[in-house]
């Protein structure tokens, strides 16, 4: 393609935290080109962000809709190519479902709705449409992460047995949310978030990888869900057991309450002969552990191309030794998304690699997550049936 896509982002204005993520990401590899924006529910911030972007002021919008409307009336050569939803959850699906009706292609944030019904719609509206959701599942973009999945896949460490997930945070360990904490406040509010809160944050986050590296499917669980801080309306912190579509079981943890803890999300995945271990905070090894053989430590980097998939390579950006992280991972996703993208408008084929980013399926894969695990923090049953 002899041009870079145009994108137009949906929230994200001034001080919003993942927006500026968003913007960091689809830059990096200057494929992609922000054009227009309804920034914000705030006209002011609406204009002041679009400005402080330097965006044409006739393509600053204040709301989403005025800028589905105008955008898709363009004319080919100028209107965007695609939208970047980075509202809260509650306003994911109308700007996602509108985006895809009027004919634009849709990035969008995690967990993609607010409800399982709503994911299920803007599916059906995907494969109608024939067009291309992207999640941003930003963790399946770390190199070695590919690389895990690579190797599990390839058969590298027999039928899959065992599978720990965990991801700690200590952020909400106070009551953060009436303390003037934005980020706090409507994660925590089940009008804005959803019907979990730490579970539909980051325990999404842990079900996703647990998948996505194995290739397996949840097919039960068995969930323990709390609320630690006295005045929290949602779960702040859980566990789950698992069991897999081969056979495999698993633990997941999740909790926003263990104090000190950053985002400390880690994997180790067993199988009949070794097993892996990643963890994002160390985000550039994988450590490989043989049943009869020496561990092995593969390291992330360009230069590593005889040791490491190509589905590694083609996501490492540097050598190895220089550090790559969430912003570098947030990157691929963008990257694989607008490969594919472009090829799909020059009528060409992507790359397997290209192709290998989050889609709406995960999406309701994650929605359907949220779903089993309160239902089955609400029952006595031991095990409840995983219903996607």
């Amino acid at each position: 393609m002899k041009r870079k896509l145009r994108m137009g982002m949906i929230g994200g204005g001034k001080d919003a935290f993942i927006g500026a993520i968003h913007r960091f990401a689809f830059n990096m590899d200057g494929l992609v080109e922000m054009v227009c924006g309804a920034l914000s529910i705030d006209p002011e911030i609406a204009k002041d962000s679009g400005q402080s972007l330097f965006l044409d002021e006739d393509r600053i919008y204040l709301n989403y809709q005025e800028m589905l409307e105008i955008e898709s009336l363009m004319p080919a050569g100028k209107r965007i190519d695609f939208v970047t939803i980075v509202t809260p959850n509650f306003a994911h699906f109308a700007p996602a479902k509108l985006a895809l009706q009027k004919g634009f292609n849709v990035v969008i944030e995690k967990p993609i709705t607010f409800t399982l019904d709503e994911a299920k719609e803007l599916k059906a509206l995907v494969e109608e449409t024939g067009l291309i959701l992207c999640l941003t599942h930003t963790y399946s973009g770390y190199p070695m992460v590919k690389q895990a999945k690579a190797m599990v896949g390839e058969g590298a460490l027999g039928k899959i047995r065992k599978v720990w997930v965990e991801y700690p945070q200590g952020w909400l360990s106070k009551l953060s949310e009436r303390e003037g904490n934005q980020q706090a406040a409507w994660r925590t509010d089940p009008k804005r978030s959803g019907k979990s809160g730490c579970m539909g944050d980051i325990g999404t986050h842990a079900a996703h990888l647990s998948e996505y590296i194995t290739g397996l499917k949840i097919t039960h669980l068995c969930a323990d869900l709390n609320i630690f801080v006295e005045g929290r309306a949602l779960d702040d912190d859980g566990n789950v057991l698992l069991k897999f579509d081969n056979g495999a079981a698993g633990v997941l943890m999740a909790s926003q309450v263990a104090a000190g803890e950053e985002n400390a999300l880690k994997i180790r995945i067993y199988g009949e002969k070794g097993g892996i271990e990643w963890a994002q905070m160390e985000p550039n090894t994988l450590i490989v552990k043989w049943l009869d053989e020496p561990a092995q430590i593969l390291r992330a980097g360009g230069n590593y191309g005889g040791r490491l998939s190509s589905f590694a390579v083609s996501n490492c950006r540097t050598p190895g030794g220089h550090p790559e992280g969430y912003l570098e991972a947030f990157a691929n996703i963008y990257k694989n998304f607008a490969t594919t993208l472009a090829a799909k408008l020059d009528g060409t084929e992507p790359s397997k690699e290209a192709l290998d980013f989050p889609s709406v399926d995960e999406g309701v894969r994650g929605m359907a997550f949220i779903d089993n695990v309160v239902a089955s923090a609400q029952s006595d049953l031991k095990w409840t049936e995983y219903k996607v």
